[in-house]
């Protein structure tokens, strides 16, 4: 059995993983931390785990977790796993930081998040579909849950040359946020409603530019805007991408379809994706549209956040580091409806 340990289990992406952990056939979460919850049953903060564990939260040092595990995910707000993930590394545990601390080459971040990074060590961006070298890695870096959607959305034209330009718009549940409450995730400010932010200026278009660039270096002209919607889980993106020439139908099938054949959790499907497909498992539906007027295909992508955009990818990751099937304990249909 692989020991899994969470560092910042009290949230909603710690509570995640450990849903999906404790019925893992192959893993046994042997430490789950939180300094301000430290001694108090898990269950009590994540009551949806009852009769699943009885493991209490404990407050121990980065080297205690790490030498206990075999594997350490690390859930922790952005700018803090800098300071966490070099003594992990000391020890014998692969790490999967779920923040934004590794995804980024250094001056990147620095100029993206305004912080000082304490530890540029390199990461492998944790995205299974375009990374075959996680399967090698000591320390993934998982994707923002916006990037996922977008960056798969776009991929297979991106790989072939053909875009060249892309507007993503992208619909999130309150659950992106994160566990702490806020003005925007207020329920009287967030029912019936629909709130756009950051319109030009969030901080995951940095991940979109990395991440498309690889596919293809010419691939600047990427426009981003988020809004969030009075849902709890999901982000349905849909993606003006606007290419060079006119594309046929049947060839932008062809083109994902081939890209995607061997990815068991991305499903190329005919007609719109839904985001009660996907709400609760670790797939991503891509689903588009060919607009010739304007040489455009509209391709819209569907994950759950809290799984294929955060816990359930980095369980992927760690299935995939540790040699054994990447659908390991996360193969299962979503809730829907």
């Amino acid at each position: 059995m692989i020991k899994a340990g969470i560092i910042g289990a009290s949230g909603y992406t710690g509570g995640e993983l450990m849903r999906l952990l404790l019925v893992h056939p192959k893993v046994k979460v042997t430490v789950a931390t939180s300094r301000k919850l430290d001694g108090n049953d898990v269950c009590d903060t994540h009551p949806h785990l009852r009769g699943l564990t009885k493991l209490k939260f404990q407050n121990l040092e980065p080297e205690e977790v790490g030498s206990c595990c075999d594997v350490v995910f690390v859930a922790v707000p952005h700018g803090t796993a800098m300071y966490i993930v070099p003594q992990l590394m000391e020890g014998k545990a692969k790490v999967i930081d779920l923040s934004a601390d590794y995804r980024l080459r250094q001056d990147i971040f620095e100029s993206v998040y305004k912080l000082e990074h304490k530890d540029p060590r390199e990461a492998v961006f944790g995205l299974p579909e375009l990374h075959p070298e996680i399967a090698g890695a000591t320390l993934i870096a998982n994707p923002g849950c916006f990037p996922t959607g977008a960056v798969l959305a776009a991929a297979p034209l991106a790989s072939a040359g053909l875009i060249s330009s892309v507007v993503f718009d992208s619909k999130s549940g309150i659950t992106g946020a994160g566990i702490e409450p806020s003005q925007t995730s207020h329920y009287p400010n967030m029912a019936e409603n629909v709130q756009a932010y950051k319109l030009t200026t969030h901080r995951h278009v940095a991940e979109f530019l990395q991440e498309l660039s690889r596919l293809d270096s010419s691939l600047t002209n990427i426009s981003f805007t988020p809004h969030v919607v009075p849902s709890i889980r999901g982000i349905l993106t849909t993606a003006h991408i606007f290419t060079k020439e006119k594309l046929e139908l049947e060839y932008v099938r062809y083109v994902y379809d081939q890209m995607y054949k061997d990815k068991p959790f991305v499903r190329v499907i005919e007609g719109i994706p839904s985001l009660g497909a996907v709400r609760g498992s670790n797939f991503c539906d891509i689903g588009f549209e060919v607009d010739h007027r304007n040489n455009r295909i509209v391709v819209v992508s569907a994950i759950d956040n809290l799984v294929k955009g955060a816990s359930g990818q980095a369980i992927q990751n760690m299935n995939i580091m540790f040699g054994i099937p990447e659908t390991e304990g996360i193969w299962y249909a979503a809730t829907f409806p």
